[in-house]
């Protein structure tokens, strides 16, 4: 029972997400111009005299007052969430002159896409060996309420989780498949790309924030091991095409053979088909140009 509820008492508390509510607003133009017709209509009558008229006046003031401070300009690509007396009352998305409550608090939201490129980190990758990665986000914000109240700061918000994703998806993964079917970080750009942005969507979902793309901007081995990494790709490429050189002096060999017997042109036992064999490869596959030598003798001197 005691297991059960210290269990209970160390979980994790989960508070219920604001979600974004749209508020409708008053027209601004006609707010604007009855609050300048109230301001006149009271300065005609305090001059006019008489406390009746004073006193309408004043009223007519309080009035054009009320109006102007309502009236807010939102432009294209920024709302405004309202909180009156501390609760929060919807977002206000159309855009122009508006009106809202005066009493109201209005606190401006860009939901245009922005983007955000990482600081390169150092990080190991699936086989341990230490790289350097670093990666643009382009995102935007969908749920203003959210971005308002359910986190701190929802632009180091995304930042903080951006990198966070990317060094967990740097350590999934090794630099290069090294000649397996596994996910790489080098040889599998669009794949890593998508695990990213996915990670980074999950990740912000209390902010209210949609991961539009994600993308690796470097990546490159740390400065420790540059250098023998690069000697191991140098040698893998080598040896990646000294076979390929093979292959194909092996494919002209066999075809060389075949074209001779076929058209008759000399007969070759199988000592110089070996010799024949062994001069044509070591031509073909040497790295450096060979020296002819002419045979004025013999087939077998």
């Amino acid at each position: 029972m005691s297991t059960a509820t210290e269990s209970t008492t160390l979980a994790p508390r989960r508070f219920t997400a604001v979600d974004e509510r749209e508020l409708g607003s008053g027209p601004g133009i006609a707010v604007l111009i009855a609050s300048l017709a109230a301001y006149l209509g009271g300065i005609l009558l305090a001059r006019a005299g008489g406390v009746a008229q004073v006193w309408t006046a004043v009223g007519l003031f309080v009035l054009g007052t009320g109006g102007l401070t309502g009236l807010t300009a939102i432009k294209p690509g920024e709302v405004r969430v309202v909180q009156l007396f501390g609760g929060y009352r919807g977002t206000v998305r159309t855009t122009g002159l508006r009106w809202v409550n005066l009493f109201a608090v209005r606190r401006r939201v860009s939901v245009r896409i922005r983007n955000k490129e990482t600081p390169t980190v150092k990080v190991n990758d699936a086989d341990g060996n230490p790289i350097e990665i670093a990666a643009v986000v382009v995102w935007q914000v969908r749920d203003t309420a959210r971005a308002t109240y359910g986190v701190e700061n929802f632009v180091a918000f995304v930042d903080i989780q951006s990198e966070a994703a990317l060094r967990h998806v740097a350590n999934g993964h090794p630099y290069d498949n090294a000649d397996s079917d596994a996910l790489s970080l080098r040889d599998h750009t669009d794949e890593i790309a998508g695990q990213l942005a996915a990670e980074i969507a999950a990740r912000v979902v209390p902010a209210g924030v949609d991961v539009i793309e994600a993308r690796i901007t470097r990546l490159s081995y740390a400065p420790e091991i540059a250098q023998v990494m690069l000697q191991r790709q140098q040698a893998g490429a080598v040896i990646a095409a000294r076979s390929r050189i093979v292959d194909g002096a092996v494919g002209m060999v066999q075809m060389a053979l075949a074209r001779l017997a076929e058209e008759g042109i000399v007969e070759l036992d199988e000592e110089r088909k070996a010799a024949m064999v062994s001069n044509l490869l070591v031509v073909l596959c040497g790295d450096r140009g060979t020296q002819p030598i002419v045979n004025t003798g013999s087939l077998y001197q």
